[in-house]
Parts: C-alpha cells; sequence; structure tokens
C-alpha cells in the first residue's frame, strides 16, 4: 500500500515581534517622543498630566513640550493645554530633490546673510504648508532664530506667498476654498479670501511678497520664490527680521539683493541635471 503523503503544515502569518526598547536609549529623546505619543493619541495635555505621565518633574516636562511648541508639534490653546501643532500631522515631503536644493542653496544664503546681517530661510510648498529645509541666523545678537524643520501656513508666510502667486486662481481656489481645504482646516473665510487674492496679484506684479508679524508677533520677512531651468516654482528664499527692523533693512536694498541671490541661486539649479523638472 501507498503511504499518504504528510499533511503539510497550514501557513502562518509571520508576525513581527514588538520592537524591545533599545540598549543604550536616552531617556530625554524617549521622553519627547512619548510626549508626541500622547498628543497624537489624545489630542490635548496639561503640564501636570504630561509630568505624571514621564514620571519626571514639572520642569523637566515644561522644557520639553517648548522643544515641541519650538518645532511646531505642539501649540497651546487659550487654556494652556497643549495640542497637536501644525507640524503634527504632515507627511514626509515627498520631494527626492529638497537634499540637492539645501545644498545648492546653502552658499548663496551664507553670503546674503553676511551681507545683510539678517536670517535667510529656504523652503519649499507642499499643499497649503510652506516648510522651511534651512536657515542661516544673522549675527545680530536681536535677530530671528532658526527655523528650519518648522511648518507654517503658505498663505501667511513670506514665501509660501511668493510660490503661491504662480498658481492660476483655479488651483488657489482647490487649495483653500474646496472640501478638501474645510476637511483639512486650510479654508481662507469669505471675508478675507477677496483681499488675499488681491494680494497674490500685488506679489505677481511686484515679483516678492511681504510677511508683517503675519506668523510670529514680532518677525517680519520678504520673501521671492525659486525656479528651475523651465522657470517652475521649486522653492522660496525668505530674509527674515525683526519688525522694528524691517523698514530699515528694506530700505537699504533689501529686495535687490535677495533678488540677485535668488538669480545666482537659479543659475545653480538650471545647470544641475538633477533639479527638480
Amino acid at each position: 500500500m501507498q503511504k499518504e503523503p504528510a499533511p503539510k503544515p497550514a501557513s502562518r502569518t509571520v508576525r513581527k515581534p514588538v520592537q524591545k526598547r533599545p540598549t543604550y536609549s536616552i531617556e530625554a529623546v524617549d521622553n519627547a517622543l512619548q510626549l508626541l505619543q500622547l498628543l497624537r493619541d489624545g489630542g490635548a495635555l496639561r503640564l501636570k498630566d504630561a509630568a505624571e505621565e514621564l514620571a519626571v518633574a514639572p520642569s523637566t516636562a515644561h522644557r520639553l513640550l517648548a522643544m515641541l511648541v519650538y518645532r511646531g508639534f505642539a501649540v497651546q490653546d487659550e487654556t494652556r493645554r497643549y495640542v497637536p501643532g501644525p507640524a503634527m500631522g504632515v507627511g514626509p515631503a515627498g520631494l527626492s530633490w529638497t537634499r540637492l536644493l539645501r545644498s545648492l542653496a546653502q552658499p548663496h544664503m551664507e553670503l546674503l546673510s553676511a551681507q545683510l546681517n539678517e536670517t535667510v530661510n529656504l523652503m519649499v510648498r507642499v499643499g497649503t504648508k510652506a516648510r522651511f529645509l534651512a536657515t542661516v541666523e544673522g549675527n545680530n545678537v536681536l535677530r530671528v532664530g532658526d527655523r528650519q524643520g518648522t511648518v507654517m501656513p503658505a498663505n501667511k508666510t513670506s514665501g509660501g506667498k511668493a510660490m503661491l502667486a504662480e498658481l492660476e486662481t483655479p488651483m488657489i481656489d482647490q487649495l483653500f476654498r474646496s472640501n478638501n481645504a474645510e476637511i483639512g482646516g486650510d479654508t481662507i473665510p469669505d471675508a478675507e479670501y477677496p483681499a488675499f487674492l488681491r494680494e497674490l496679484e500685488s506679489i505677481r506684479s511686484n515679483g516678492f511678497a511681504a510677511n508683517f508679524e503675519g506668523t510670529e508677533e514680532g518677525v517680519s520677512a520678504l520673501g521671492i520664490a525659486l525656479h528651475n531651468r523651465h522657470g517652475n516654482v521649486v522653492g522660496a528664499l525668505s530674509v527674515a527680521t525683526p519688525a522694528t527692523r524691517f523698514r530699515r533693512v528694506f530700505d537699504a536694498g533689501l529686495v535687490r539683493a535677495l533678488r540677485e541671490t535668488c538669480r545666482q541661486l537659479e543659475i545653480d539649479i538650471a545647470a544641475n541635471p538633477a533639479d527638480a523638472d
């Protein structure tokens, strides 16, 4: 008699084990990541609760939360609770050329910052947001600090507005007046939208955009869009100053200096075969 073939074991789904805590974990980093998880899953967090969750002193929790606020991952509401900030729900930019753009822009930003002694930022637009890729700070004691990694509404920042101004009106409507905009919390109210469109038209005419304390109290900025060899927008440069100094810097030739820097950088972008086509 022939033997029956041995039954094969049923196939099982291979499950990955739960990640183990690294042997050499850094407690401060771990605590900050736990705070991100608490904000993500709970939506709001009081300082007292944060300290209890982490089993740390309130002063330690406050310092950690202050860094999350600084980087845009948390904000404080009117009750002083911490809630998720604009950077919390933002996915990867998905732009493979941003590292190259940063590399090309860095020397130009350093020269411009040294020339003006003010802070220079590089940013790109992802949907309705402006993402700050790099910052070169000025040397003044009173200066605008590092914004690298920060995510802000594009319709509020100078560089963001400079990039938005080069879009057609139907695309602007899609970004800020559609159902998706309402779901994402990006809608510009009816009463403000006509003025916003007029501002974009003015930016197109002037070739630059300004931000007078629109994103941060005490900070003003001027931005100009960057283009690749085909004339498509790939980013923007901005110069940010304390609001009290902006007029003086502007009158001293800010627009001319920023335009020349953008022109020189666009030459490098166009000459690079891996630019953002």
